[in-house]
Parts: structure tokens; sequence; C-alpha cells
């Protein structure tokens, strides 16, 4: 693995546990050049992926940036990063075990706005006017209203 601060090829493991949610592998290590210690995350990865975008493009599927959207949509609410990890853990395991080699955009972030909606409802609101493209406050106003009777419900 290589080091972040000093670009050596080299560095040994000094601990390995699993994380909370046992998804991934949490590897603290150690440069063999320069001493640094940083840390890594191991996790399976069952198939590529592609992505297919609007317009036809395509794109590797890639969890960073789908964790990256879901950080955002929560930002200042609240939510604590364990359950954006495991909303992440869960939809890309759904992705990967889907048994296709290419998804739609679209399908990941139904499976986004699905999960959103359970853990908060303004990061939901949040990710669907990103998502949806809203253009004016009416369309906050009438997204906001269906949030609040499916509350009700």
């Amino acid at each position: 693995m290589r080091c972040p601060f000093c670009a050596h090829d080299d560095s040994q493991v000094k601990d390995s546990r699993p994380t909370e949610d046992n998804t991934s592998i949490r590897r603290r290590r150690q440069c063999s050049s320069c001493g640094a210690r940083f840390t890594t995350f191991e996790r399976v990865q069952l198939r590529e992926v592609t992505v297919v975008k609007s317009g036809d493009r395509r794109q590797p599927f890639d969890r960073a940036k789908l964790e990256q959207s879901v950080a955002l949509a929560c930002r200042k609410r609240g939510v604590e990063q364990e359950r954006i990890d495991q909303l992440v853990s869960g939809i890309q395991r759904q992705v990967e075990t889907a048994g296709e080699s290419e998804i739609p955009s679209s399908r990941i972030g139904e499976m986004v706005m699905d999960g959103l909606r359970q853990i908060d409802s303004v990061a939901y609101i949040r990710f669907a006017s990103v998502y949806r493209d809203f253009s004016e406050a009416k369309d906050f106003e009438e997204f906001a209203s269906t949030v609040q009777e499916a509350a009700r419900d």
C-alpha cells in the first residue's frame, strides 16, 4: 500500500479489525520509509458494475461518489456517520448482488431516496431537490407536502 505522506510503496499492517457493521476491515498501517501511520479500509467487491447515466454515458460504480452524495444531503442534520455508512453499504450490496453488469443511475437514485426517507426527512428532501432537479420554490413545497402526508400515515 502506497504511503499517502511520502508515496513510498511499502507499508506494514500494524492492526486489523472489522468495522462495526462487519462490511469491511479497518487496517492501521505504518510506512517503512517515513514511519507515518495511516488507516485503510478493505471491502469485498463482488463484481464490476457500470452505471448508465442519462444520455447513455457509462462510468464504473463509485462507492465514494455515492457516499459523498449521501453525506452532503445529511450535512448538519445530526445523522451519524455510521448510519450513512450502513446506507451506502446496503446500496452497494444491492447493486453488486443484483446480477447485472450495468445499472441505471435512476435506480441507484431511488435506492438512496428510499434510504434517506427512513433516516431524515430534510436530507431526503435535499437529495430529492438535486435528483429530481427542482427549479422553483413550489417544487420544494409540493414535495415537502407529500413527505409530511406520508409521515402522518
